[in-house]
């Protein structure tokens, strides 16, 4: 095979789902940046490619000059921002250019990904980057869909991938968090997480003290954000390697992890260590008890439990965002939404974070049965970001029920009054000023509040809801519109629908794309 010529590869991080000029967006976004895009774009130069990265936060020019100095195109993309991604990919395949997506939206959403892109990533590593630019195949049908049958072993570290996090962290004004991970997977079996289905797996001590020790020499007090997604599940491993390698008040870290592994102790050696963020999952107060540390108490005994955990958590660590997913089919009746309100009286210093129960695809374990039930909308992927739809129909609620509950809750967490009790409870001015900016900039209440109204009144909305037409209605339509600004007139035709049920129609498939998995058998998918 003659040697592959030195290619010019574009990589682009899409943090946000289209431009954007939000206070919070400009102060915040860059610090959502994924660390498989800047892993590619390290495999792309190993690999002997000029390599040109881009963050898109929401205000970079992805489609001007950049289309003609590129041959491979590589897009990682959450949901929230398949249409900017399919809109980006349209643009550069018109003009050439070979276009592949990966992330979170390419391993949940392979069918609907394929009309738009010439490859497809689920899991992935260097080999298949290398297969892909060698074989550089455009498929103006369906894309050829690659995975690995496992997370790479290893991934670049910081050091490799510094000045893709360097160009990153420069457009964050005040805040600046440096993307690190000790792990992969988790060993928790949450049915509607897209990790649960990923074997825990940890990374290379070693490598973690030399990105920590590098670091160090580059940044005065960095801030790490780590993106396992739970951290510390081999608590006393990481922590004596973070121990080794950063000297006492030198470094601070952001983590998401489990109630269940933050004893008192762990978390007094947290603090020591610079930790000054905690993401802990609560979920619901009738299920999911093995990641709160409460397996064997529900409802009110539960809330009293978790409460005086947090609290003491915050007394240690100066910010704890507090997760919850509303609509769950373990929940009924008000008692789930009034709850989460005593819970935030009783802690007002923990900023409470309500993700609406989602479906992604192939992403989790229950979306299958969640198809075969007939329960899934077609809801387009603008708005599946856990905040702005809800595409599962609620088990034991009705529609209009459900949002007058989830609004409720929003209401009492994001009111006057909430946002003064936070900030009072809240220890430090970053603290403060974050989890303030934060409340106030937040449109939940009258975006969820204008939902609620619709399915009281409109038909055409609660049509669409209850599954009785894929009509999409006007308030969602133009929302899109302006939303996607430039990108919605390079919206590739047929995009803003997708087959709800791709998951559960591949399973008995027996002709579409192919999957090429190397060491494993060829999977097919319609």
């Amino acid at each position: 095979m003659s040697a592959t010529p030195r290619l010019r590869v574009t990589v682009i991080d899409l943090v946000t789902r289209g431009p954007t000029k939000r206070i919070f967006s400009r102060l915040m976004n860059p610090n959502y940046a994924s660390i498989m895009p800047q892993a590619v774009a390290v495999w792309c130069e190993e690999l002997g490619h000029r390599v040109k990265f881009v963050c898109y936060t929401g205000t970079e020019d992805v489609t001007g000059s950049l289309v003609d100095d590129t041959d491979v195109l590589f897009l990682g993309a959450f949901t929230r921002s398949a249409f900017t991604a399919y809109a980006i990919s349209n643009i550069y395949r018109k003009r050439g250019v070979i276009t592949v997506l990966g992330g979170p939206h390419a391993r949940s959403y392979p069918e609907d990904s394929a009309k738009y892109f010439d490859y497809v990533l689920g899991l992935t590593g260097k080999t298949q980057i290398d297969e892909i630019l060698r074989d550089r195949l455009p498929s103006p049908a369906k894309a050829t869909i690659l995975s690995a049958d496992r997370q790479p072993p290893s991934l670049p570290g910081a050091r490799e991938r510094w000045k893709f996090i360097e160009a990153t962290i420069a457009k964050a004004p005040t805040i600046k968090f440096v993307p690190m991970i000790a792990s992969m997977g988790c060993p928790y079996t949450c049915d509607f997480c897209i990790d649960a289905t990923i074997s825990h797996q940890p990374l290379d001590l070693d490598q973690i003290r030399d990105e920590l020790d590098f670091l160090l020499s580059r940044i005065q007090r960095p801030i790490v954000a780590w993106h396992d997604p739970n951290f510390g599940v081999r608590f006393d491993e990481i922590m004596t390697a973070i121990e080794s390698a950063v000297p006492s008040g030198r470094m601070r870290f952001v983590a998401e992890s489990s109630l269940s592994l933050l004893t008192e102790v762990n978390v007094k050696r947290l603090k020591r260590n610079g930790f000054v963020g905690i993401l802990p999952g609560i979920e619901s107060w009738f299920d999911y008890g093995n990641k709160s540390k409460s397996t064997r108490v529900q409802g009110a005994d539960k809330l009293k439990q978790v409460s005086n955990h947090v609290n003491m958590v915050l007394s240690h660590i100066p910010y704890v965002q507090t997760n919850f997913v509303l609509g769950l089919d373990c929940d009924e009746g008000i008692e789930p939404f009034e709850l989460t309100k005593k819970f935030i009286d009783l802690t007002p210093g923990a900023f409470p974070a309500f993700s609406l129960l989602t479906s992604y695809g192939r992403a989790a374990a229950m979306n299958l049965d969640l198809q075969r039930s007939d329960r899934v909308l077609p809801v387009p992927f603008y708005f599946l970001d856990s905040n702005h739809a809800m595409n599962v129909k609620p088990k034991n609620y009705t529609w209009t029920q459900f949002y007058d509950l989830a609004v409720g809750v929003a209401r009492h967490a994001l009111s006057a009054a909430g946002i003064r009790r936070r900030f009072l409870a809240n220890r430090g001015w970053a603290t403060k000023t974050l989890n303030f900016v934060r409340a106030a900039s937040s449109k939940k209440v009258g975006y969820q509040s204008a939902v609620a109204l619709m399915l009281a009144n409109d038909t055409s909305v609660r049509r669409y809801f209850e599954g009785q037409s894929t009509e999409l209605p006007d308030f969602y339509l133009s929302k899109i519109r302006s939303g996607l600004g430039a990108f919605w007139d390079a919206l590739p035709e047929g995009a803003l629908s997708h087959d709800q049920n791709a998951y559960l129609r591949s399973q008995s498939a027996t002709k579409g794309v192919a999957m090429r998995i190397p060491g494993a058998a060829v999977e097919t998918t319609p």
